[in-house]
């Protein structure tokens, strides 16, 4: 991931050629000015600012010195720090806090068309167990997820885009967004409406699976909308060796959750992939009482709307069926 510089070029093209997959109506010189000679010589000036040595040098410093202090969402306090130090040594305007923690900054003549790129910020509660030279010195949390190269690389893209602004066919902005891993950030700054005039978004992933500088992508959807959920159960508690004086909420919980597993093998299109995981039940901590209460959580993602929401009204009903008192919260 050391190389990940190379994967800004791709983004970059699209944000100078007004003739881009971006539907948007662009004024260009009826000479021709953007022949595919002069997108080749533009491409050649994006890769050697990309692949400059200072460019590189800088981005891996970026990217380890986020890495040794990773933060989790909506703590991303320092990270947010280093964003802005060097958008202010690069003479980006930006706004912040934005949605907590968040930044957001334009470069370009402010004027329409508003292309964003984006990037997420946010660390995992993992504990790092390889050692070398940059390894968290955060106990239990790391940057497993590989948003500290996200965040350098879009601070890469700030850089030279900044260095090539008088050649922008559209206004960038350029978001650093916190909370990706709760699954809240982006909606918190969505109503903090970051989007706002904006035709079209752009992003990636590293990958680990595809080689160094190469771009994958595909027709249709690509990454899965999550969602995520926490039921409780009450019930009654009381001694096990008399279950039939209390209303077991584990047995309720448990039946649940093999329901809840049904719904994707039995009742959704096998051609239409969705997801629905429970990762965390808890309920007592004895081995001979009966608690009173169970809780068990999850998550849920699918490509389209229609699938999402479908799982989400599935999850409620499925819970409902318990007989049991029982709440349940989405998030």
């Amino acid at each position: 991931m050391e190389h990940h510089h190379l994967r800004l070029i791709l983004l970059l093209l699209f944000l100078f050629l007004p003739n881009t997959c971006f539907s948007f109506s662009f004024q260009t010189p009826s000479s021709n000015e953007f022949s595919n000679q002069s997108s080749s010589s533009l491409k050649q000036q994006i890769l050697e600012l990309a692949n400059s040595p200072s460019t590189v040098k800088w981005m891996k410093r970026i990217r380890r010195e986020i890495h040794e202090h990773p933060e989790l969402a909506y703590e991303e306090f320092r990270t947010s720090a280093v964003i802005r130090r060097e958008l202010d040594l690069l003479g980006v305007e930006y706004k912040w806090p934005v949605a907590g923690t968040g930044v957001v900054a334009k470069i370009g003549y402010g004027s329409p068309p508003f292309v964003a790129l984006r990037a997420d910020m946010d660390a995992l509660p993992i504990q790092e167990m390889v050692d070398w030279d940059h390894k968290s010195k955060v106990d239990g949390k790391m940057h497993a997820c590989a948003h500290d190269a996200h965040v350098a690389m879009l601070l890469g893209a700030a850089k030279i885009l900044q260095e090539m602004k008088d050649m922008l066919q559209t206004t960038v902005v350029l978001i650093f967004q916190p909370a990706e891993e709760r699954g809240t950030g982006a909606k918190d700054m969505i109503q903090e409406q970051v989007l706002e005039d904006v035709g079209a978004i752009l992003g990636l992933h590293l990958g680990a699976e595809y080689p160094t500088g190469v771009v994958a992508s595909r027709p249709g959807e690509f990454l899965a909308g999550c969602g995520s959920f926490e039921a409780k159960i009450k019930g009654k508690g009381g001694l096990a060796g008399v279950p039939q004086h209390c209303f077991d909420p584990v047995l309720a919980a448990s039946t649940s959750v093999i329901s809840l597993q049904n719904i994707v093998s039995r009742e959704a299109d096998p051609l239409d992939s969705q997801v629905l995981s429970v990762a965390m039940i808890n309920a007592g901590s004895a081995h001979d009482i009966i608690p009173d209460s169970a809780t068990f959580g999850g998550t849920y993602r699918a490509f389209s709307k229609k699938s999402f929401y479908g799982l989400r009204k599935r999850i409620e009903e499925v819970n409902v069926l318990s007989g049991f008192d029982q709440s349940i919260l989405f998030y």
